[in-house]
């Protein structure tokens, strides 16, 4: 006997909105540490980062997620807020992982009043934050409804694009964490063991989101990660503008990165125009 498909869109629960919402205050405020205080990370931020090209990388992140989870939260409905999970759940994890393994290198010891302070609230942030998705995302999972139905179809060859974005991101992402220094040879800057395993959980994190929005096939569904797709671009220029020193632009792996963000850049902002065009062709 068949059951009769729920007669209610699943909509976004009141807890995994609020989280989302406190997710996107604190990745704002590392954004901020990173992204304009880059040079200071000894005073303002949780560990001192070198060189700044570094900072300034992970700070692009930041700045991205926060629209990424700050968007995802003001949906009503899970389907159109559910890509900001899986990868801000494997991201977090993957931060914890490298946090637990450098503690040396933060600034527990250093005074409490901005370093010292920074330090605590991280390590607070990557162990409390994955357990709140996974409590959260159970109950968001029992809530009774069914995802509304694609209406903005992302084109074939987009999402061919995405997948084989996330064909380079997982892997390199993956290297990176696993192996920091030999895989940091061939990255186009200077890694240190816990950079380079934050850089990788970046490219992780990213890719996982990547690979959900090929799977989600939507543009509707994945406006918050092309919103952040667009500004992860955008931001990472603007990195390499302050910082392009910082670069060894003899290596490959500079120019393979420069093309990588601005397809980031191109995909977001396509991706928004054609979702902009099929709002329109709905009405």
């Amino acid at each position: 006997m068949s059951t009769a498909q729920p007669a209610v869109v699943r909509p976004l629960t009141t807890g995994l909105r609020r989280l989302l919402y406190v997710a996107a205050a604190l990745v704002a405020l590392a954004g901020f540490q990173l992204f304009v205080l880059t040079d200071h990370t000894d005073r303002y931020f949780s560990w001192t980062i070198k060189p700044g090209m570094t900072a300034a990388f992970l700070g692009a992140g930041y700045v991205a997620s926060f629209f990424f989870e700050a968007l995802a939260a003001r949906e009503r409905h899970f389907a159109r807020a559910r890509i900001s999970v899986p990868a801000v759940l494997s991201f977090t994890v993957l931060t914890e992982i490298a946090t637990l393994s450098h503690l040396g290198k933060f600034h527990f010891h250093e005074r409490i009043v901005w370093a010292g302070a920074a330090a605590y609230v991280w390590i607070a942030i990557y162990t409390g934050v994955p357990i709140a998705i996974v409590i959260f995302l159970v109950g968001q999972l029992r809530t009774p409804g069914h995802n509304p139905p694609r209406r903005a179809p992302i084109p074939v060859w987009a999402t061919w694009i995405l997948r084989l974005q996330a064909a380079i991101l997982l892997p390199v992402g993956a290297i990176l964490f696993v192996a920091p220094v030999r895989a940091g040879a061939f990255w186009p800057w200077t890694l240190t063991p816990l950079t380079g395993q934050a850089v990788g959980a970046w490219l992780l994190g990213t890719g996982v989101g990547v690979t959900h929005a090929s799977i989600e096939a939507d543009l509707v569904r994945v406006r918050p990660g092309l919103v952040a797709y667009a500004i992860l671009g955008a931001a990472h220029l603007v990195a390499l503008a302050r910082y392009g020193s910082d670069v060894d632009w003899s290596r490959p792996s500079a120019w393979y990165y420069l093309a990588f963000i601005v397809s980031f850049l191109a995909i977001g902002s396509l991706g928004l125009v054609a979702l902009g065009r099929a709002r329109r062709d709905l009405k």
